[in-house]
């Protein structure tokens, strides 16, 4: 089995290779309220980045794609919560013209729990640092571009993935009291760079909505 972890230590290592350009204007403790975030939302043309519900964590990655017994799976607590954070987004009227998901099983599951089979899209472009293989770099750069390219018709984009990916691409750290699982990060993208507006724990969100 691979050492993921040195592996994943690697990537950061190499940023300067794999980041060459600077993705923008981006502040990771930038921080607008909840209320403001629901509200930016709400009007669209936003990329939210969410990390996958919660997950078991004795469980261990193989960097196996295609292998639930090989990877770190949705929790029964976390199984909830991705479908209450779909009942919060439908309750606040906060709707996405189009959801990618990383093929890692933890956030597909997400993405189907929250929005319901057929309306997502798995895609290689959010997928895990550690699932990525000879595509790391076209996830960067890829994940780049997204963030950063407004969403047509005003709707917002909605990326369902993993934490470690969203640092590679912003040179930020996103700890847990920062991005938990089942957390989002919300971006203003302006062609050119994008702006941080906050993050948004799963728990605040479904707050909102009651």
């Amino acid at each position: 089995m691979p050492d993921l972890g040195a592996r994943r230590t690697f990537l950061f290592g190499a940023l300067g290779v794999v980041v060459s350009i600077p993705l923008g204007t981006i502040a990771a403790r930038a921080q607008a309220t909840p209320a403001q975030l629901v509200a930016a939302m709400r009007e669209g043309g936003k990329v939210v980045f969410l990390r996958h519900a919660t997950t078991v964590q004795e469980q261990i990655d193989t960097g196996r794609l295609g292998d639930r017994t090989g990877q770190r799976n949705l929790s029964p607590a976390g199984i909830e919560q991705a479908r209450a954070l779909g009942r919060a987004f439908r309750a606040l009227d906060i709707s996405f013209g189009l959801v990618l998901a990383s093929p890692v099983f933890r956030a597909r599951d997400t993405a189907e729990l929250a929005f319901g089979a057929g309306n997502f899209t798995e895609s290689m472009e959010v997928v895990a640092d550690d699932y990525a293989g000879s595509q790391v770099n076209f996830m960067v750069e890829s994940t780049r571009r997204l963030l950063r390219t407004p969403p047509p018709s005003g709707g917002n984009l909605l990326l369902v993935g993993h934490r470690t990916p969203l640092e590679m691409v912003t040179r930020q750290r996103f700890p847990d009291t920062i991005l938990p699982e089942g957390a989002m990060a919300i971006f203003a993208p302006m062609g050119n760079e994008t702006k941080l507006l906050g993050t948004l724990t799963a728990e605040q969100l479904i707050a909102a909505a009651r």
